[in-house]
């Protein structure tokens, strides 16, 4: 799924399901999350087709609890399964 420049769009990984995979690789769970306006997109895979800038903010940390995310508003594409 492709989601639009201009949008911020937040990519961070999701550490629950990093360890989830790790104990149970037959049923895998997708690791990265894309958050924007119109919701969350989750994959494996993440592609950002344009400039980005890795943020880190322990005092204002995402509503899912991450501290550190890639935030652009470049066109982003989200795969799946590569």
């Amino acid at each position: 799924m492709k989601i639009k420049q201009g949008v911020i769009k937040r990519i961070h990984v999701n550490q629950h399901n990093v360890r989830h995979n790790k104990k149970n690789p037959d049923d895998p769970k997708s690791i990265f999350t894309v958050k924007h306006t119109k919701g969350n997109e989750k994959g494996n895979s993440v592609h950002i087709y344009g400039p980005s800038a890795v943020v880190y903010d322990p005092e204002k940390p995402l509503d899912c609890g991450a501290h550190v995310w890639i935030q652009t508003t470049a066109e982003v594409e989200v795969i799946e399964n590569d």
